[in-house]
């Protein structure tokens, strides 16, 4: 019974005071029992939460009720129950890393395509299709025929953009999971003198709801307890390959040495074969973690307290 849902969003807007706006959420996400993690900072709000079905539909409510939150849209899948362990409210200087604090999307960005208006472009010969996610997101699934970007992190978006140059006579098609990374980045690009830009509105996330995710290829790997998320109900596939053996996987897992923590996809026989590690170094490492099968070392939660830095008279 998939009863609980989980809830991806993201607004760029101004909040006057984040502190005080990060406090009123804190307490209203515990008030219906919601868990994820959500970023507040003077550019906007930037969230994923889990919950059941009416905690979600309060929160939503709540978050629409405000004005500032307006064009805030979100994206809904039905799941089994909680995707998360915690709650984290945190006050940032930008509600995503990207090193473009001087981009403001509220003032310019990329042409907002709709999930249709998206598919029908994709595959038109003056068109490029561009990723810009990291490499540990777009190894596991990206867009057939997608330009991928060779980046550890977002905030490394800006000093790849020399590599681009060929793409500025092209209708440059930008993607990433919600939507969010986009914003600044096809900004940015319009900024490096880019003439023709777009972003897929919603990001994967959307195009797998509203689309069935058709031509997206493998997995699309998401910031909460399931890591991948299956988008594509048409003509999906496979395109990882497990970092042990070469085959075809889109099991992620998390090396079991903790020094080297190794975020990568293996297969279940190397899995067994490997202890969880990446490496016969790692796999001999004195710190290695028990390997439960999973690949998964969710933090203990150490005595967490949910009211934890909310001021409470």
């Amino acid at each position: 019974m998939k009863d609980y849902q989980i809830l991806l969003y993201y607004c760029y807007t101004h909040i006057a005071d984040p502190d005080a706006y990060r406090e009123e959420h804190h307490l209203k996400c515990l008030e219906l029992g919601l868990l994820g993690r959500i970023i507040i900072a003077s550019e906007g709000l930037n969230g994923t939460v889990s919950g059941t079905e009416e905690g979600c539909r309060q929160y939503m409510e709540y978050v629409k009720a405000d004005p500032r939150f307006e064009a805030l849209e979100f994206k809904i899948e039905a799941h089994e129950g909680h995707a998360f362990q915690k709650l984290y409210v945190r006050v940032k200087p930008e509600i995503v890393h990207s090193s473009l604090k001087h981009v403001d999307p509220t003032k310019r960005t990329g042409k907002h395509l709709e999930p249709a208006e998206f598919k029908a472009m994709k595959d038109r010969d003056d068109v490029v299709v561009l990723d810009v996610r990291s490499n540990y997101e777009h190894q596991v699934g990206r867009f057939k025929n997608a330009v991928t970007i060779d980046m550890e992190n977002f905030r490394d978006f800006p000093e790849k953009i020399k590599e681009l140059d060929h793409l500025k006579g092209k209708k440059v098609l930008t993607y990433c999971t919600g939507g969010i990374k986009c914003e600044k980045a096809s900004a940015f690009l319009i900024e490096q003198g880019f003439e023709d830009v777009y972003q897929l509105h919603g990001g994967i996330i959307k195009y797998g709801i509203e689309q069935g995710g058709e031509d997206f290829e493998g997995k699309c790997y998401v910031f909460d307890g399931r890591v991948i998320a299956d988008v594509n109900k048409v003509n999906p596939s496979i395109i990882s390959k497990c970092y042990v053996c070469g085959t075809l996987s889109d099991r992620m897992v998390n090396c079991a040495n903790p020094v080297c923590n190794r975020h990568e996809p293996m297969c279940e026989a190397c899995g067994d074969k490997m202890q969880g590690a990446c490496s016969e170094e790692c796999k001999c490492h004195p710190e290695k973690r028990p390997y439960d099968g999973t690949g998964a070392y969710p933090k203990e939660l150490n005595g967490y307290d949910p009211y934890l830095h909310v001021k409470r008279s």
